[in-house]
């Protein structure tokens, strides 16, 4: 059996979530503390992603090999601007397991509870593994220069309730 304790998953977050935002930073910490807490351990698999990358993601399955993960080309994703996280569940050997279940109903609800905006409610393409927190700016305010920095003593506030 491997390792699950809180700690690690805690520690393996810290590499992922370089370049993503303070404050995202904290509720994804936050998120694996309290799904921690009902038995479901989650690991963050990305956060911030370049333009560049994001446009790879967006060809597979277009016009790479690959099935569609993605509607968000280069820019139109708030992983670009460091206010998105994707996550993982391990099974109780510390294996990935992508089986959607009621474990992965359960991170979204801790997720939402603490704020955070949930793929798994998207209408289309359904998200299970991504999380988002935007500050109130729409991509197109992000892609013409506005900053989250500007929203973060306001969401603070909000912050400070949980």
């Amino acid at each position: 059996m491997s390792d699950l304790s809180l700690d690690k998953l805690l520690k393996k977050a810290e590499n992922k979530l370089q370049n993503v935002h303070e404050m995202v930073q904290e509720k994804s910490y936050e998120l694996i503390r309290q799904a921690y807490k009902e038995s479901i351990f989650v690991v963050i698999t990305e956060g911030f992603r370049s333009i560049e990358q994001q446009h790879k993601l967006y060809s597979q399955g277009r016009t790479t090999p690959g099935s569609i993960v993605t509607n968000a080309k280069g820019g139109y994703s708030y992983h670009n601007y460091g206010l998105a996280f994707d996550i993982a569940l391990l099974d109780n050997n510390g294996e990935v397991d992508w089986t959607i279940d009621r474990r992965w109903n359960k991170a979204g609800e801790i997720g939402k509870r603490i704020g955070l905006e949930w793929g798994g409610d998207w209408k289309s393409l359904k998200d299970y593994p991504h999380f988002q927190y935007t500050f109130g700016l729409s991509l197109s305010e992000l892609r013409s220069g506005k900053s989250s920095e500007k929203q973060t003593e306001k969401a603070s506030r909000v912050l400070i309730k949980y």
